[in-house]
């Protein structure tokens, strides 16, 4: 895990890759080479995880210095790979996975692509046929973005790295910013809320080609389609396949010289891997503890710590429990939105941020973590709607009965409001957006009414432009919205807020539930396996009913990582919530209708309205624009 620096036809500025040294504390590399083009850079900062020695650093360069690599990230099956490479006589010279990238690449070139499994964003320069290329993994767990000018092109792991460039202004892209404020999407386009700073998607690579003095053309093409099979199980052989694939990752994802730890939250999802790893660890018979990380809070409604408590009694783990405090959030908010580099959604940023902080203060260098699950599985509460369409749609009614009781029981939810969203859910897209469109103006005061998004702001909702920018279908049921949450929208967004947190403190986080052969079987599954009844990742349940602990196992209520926000801000952080609103609408007059959000802002803190996340999004993108002096 590391930070990557590429440039052409720009003055070389080592600046570029220093401003991300809390990404690679153990090693700095620097090279420049000549094109046609002007002058190229590829700089990099070190995370050493597999061969701490110096011969993993980087910039790397072949045996004949043709080809040159900066790469963030971990190949998994690197041992593999290298046993592979050997059988047709290649040697190497180091135990790093970043050589088996290399050598993979000098070997297949792009054909290299397919057989990598794990996390990467990378750059390799070719100096003699002076071109560029820049890949990033499947799901997009290892961040690289992109700016091109007429002047030439550069390439970083954050957008900071990219900032003050030539031609790159840093003003707002009003757009994506009304995407982020009215449904809380980020990270759904190439696009990104700085005007001019693009990503590569999840399982996209780019070519530049330098070979002569031309305007640069950076056309990014995807080697790794976004889609999904068809698997037809019975529930005990899919329980099964799915607990060998996601055992089966957990063994790579601990693969490492350092330190391995993790984040547990009480979970399914981060309690399935910490007891898996505890297993392969031999905790229960005396042997390595699994050290786990946790944040806990006073406030029952949102404290998961009995189900942590559960989890570390019977995975003997070594357990570490931090508490968030409502007066460090505006305190530590500022730095963190500056790693983050966009607005984030809610203060669980901040209690994840704690978590790492408390991994590094133990000696922690990587954890695993349980995100994306939920986007494969059906995790999230709102699939129930789409669940309930379809069973009603196959006129099975007594699934229909049977969930809406269950989850009446179990969650809450009224039968009257359960009809209503299926219902919703049964309309054609457009339709129902219009709908929860005109329901939110009615409830919200029209808040986001202000005259700069008439004018400039997003034509479409912001999940159905990211839909359509990847060719995804349209969500009709269970499969289609674990699709569309996977690559289009929900995932991307939660990797980007782990990438920065994690390693803003120079920690690698690992993501098992995303190796590939996990993530195409559950994306293939059929929806009966995601929710059955009331239960949500039904294939979970059944695969880790030998290996959860009964009180985790049979969780139904659903936090996400939740802090309590309510509490927070209607007491410790009423006032400068308060602040933060007036300075929001003080520096982005043409965004807000000032009055609305005012009244809306009012109605939550004084407890007429429900706190919820838009909020934090309003107080937020102020702290970021002052941070980063963003303009309108």
């Amino acid at each position: 895990m590391c930070g990557i620096f590429g440039s052409i036809g720009f003055e070389p500025d080592p600046q570029r890759i220093d401003i991300v040294a809390h990404r690679g504390p153990d090693g700095r590399g620097w090279e420049t080479y000549a094109s046609p083009k002007g002058p190229v850079a590829l700089g990099h900062r070190r995370l050493a995880i597999i061969d701490v020695s110096d011969a993993g650093l980087q910039p790397m360069c072949d045996a004949s210095r043709r080809y040159w690599l900066v790469f963030n990230g971990e190949i998994y099956n690197y041992i593999e790979l290298r046993e592979e490479m050997r059988a047709k006589g290649e040697v190497f010279v180091s135990e790093s996975d970043s050589e088996v990238l290399l050598r993979a690449y000098t070997l297949w070139g792009e054909d290299a692509l397919p057989r990598l499994r794990g996390m990467f964003a990378f750059l390799i320069w070719d100096d003699r046929d002076k071109k560029l290329f820049g890949a990033r993994d499947r799901y997009g767990i290892k961040p690289l973005y992109m700016v091109t000018t007429p002047r030439g092109a550069a390439f970083g792991s954050e957008i900071k790295q990219l900032l003050g460039l030539p031609s790159v202004s840093g003003s707002m892209n009003v757009a994506r910013v009304h995407d982020f404020l009215a449904s809380g999407i980020s990270d759904h386009t190439s696009e990104t809320m700085f005007e001019g700073v693009f990503q590569l998607r999840g399982g996209e690579c780019v070519t530049i080609d330098a070979s002569r003095d031309a305007a640069i053309e950076a056309r990014p093409r995807r080697w790794y389609p976004a889609a999904a099979g068809d698997i037809s199980l019975s529930e005990d052989e899919a329980a099964a396949r799915f607990r060998d694939l996601l055992t089966e990752s957990v063994r790579l994802h601990l693969r490492s010289d350092v330190p391995v730890g993790s984040c547990l939250s009480g979970g399914l999802d981060s309690s399935s891997i910490v007891c898996l790893m505890a297993q392969m660890m031999g905790s229960e018979a005396g042997g390595a503890k699994v050290n786990t990380v946790s944040a806990c809070y006073a406030e029952k409604s949102v404290d998961e710590k009995p189900f942590m408590d559960a989890v570390v009694a019977h995975a003997h783990t070594e357990p570490h429990y931090i508490f968030p405090k409502a007066d460090d959030v505006f305190q530590r908010a500022s730095d963190i939105t500056w790693h983050q580099d966009e607005p984030f959604g809610s203060t669980s940023i901040f209690a994840q941020w704690c978590v790492f902080e408390e991994a590094k203060r133990v000696g922690i260098k990587v954890m695993l973590d349980g995100q994306g699950a939920d986007e494969q599985l059906g995790g999230y509460h709102h699939s129930f709607s789409f669940h309930l369409a379809v069973l009603i749609k196959q006129f099975r009614l007594a699934g229909v009965l049977r969930a809406m009781q269950e989850r009446r029981a179990w969650h809450g939810v009224p039968i009257s409001r359960q009809i209503q969203q299926a219902l919703i859910a049964l309309l054609p897209p457009g339709l129902a957006g219009l709908l929860r469109d005109g329901h939110r103006a009615l409830t919200q005061h029209d808040w986001l009414g202000g005259e700069l998004l008439r004018e400039r702001g997003a034509s479409e909702t912001a999940f159905e432009r990211a839909r359509s920018e990847l060719g995804l279908p349209a969500v009709t049921d269970l499969r289609s919205l674990c699709l569309n949450l996977t690559y289009g929208s929900n995932l991307s967004m939660l990797l980007h807020w782990e990438d920065r947190n994690s390693m803003a403190h120079a920690i690698e986080a690992r993501v098992p539930f995303l190796d590939c052969p996990l993530v195409e079987f559950n994306l293939a599954l059929g929806n009966d396996h995601k929710i059955v009844g009331g239960d949500t990742k039904r294939v979970l349940r059944r695969a880790m009913e030998t290996i959860l602990p009964p009180t985790v196992l049979r969780r139904r209520d659903k936090l996400g990582f939740a802090t309590p926000e309510q509490v927070w801000f209607r007491g410790p952080l009423k006032g400068v919530m308060t602040e933060g609103v007036e300075a929001a609408v003080a520096r982005y007059p043409g965004l807000f209708n000032a009055d609305g959000l005012r009244a809306l802002a009012s109605d939550m803190l004084e407890g007429r309205k429900p706190v919820n996340f838009l909020l934090w999004r309003v107080v937020n993108l102020g702290l970021w624009g002052e941070r980063f002096r963003v303009g309108a």
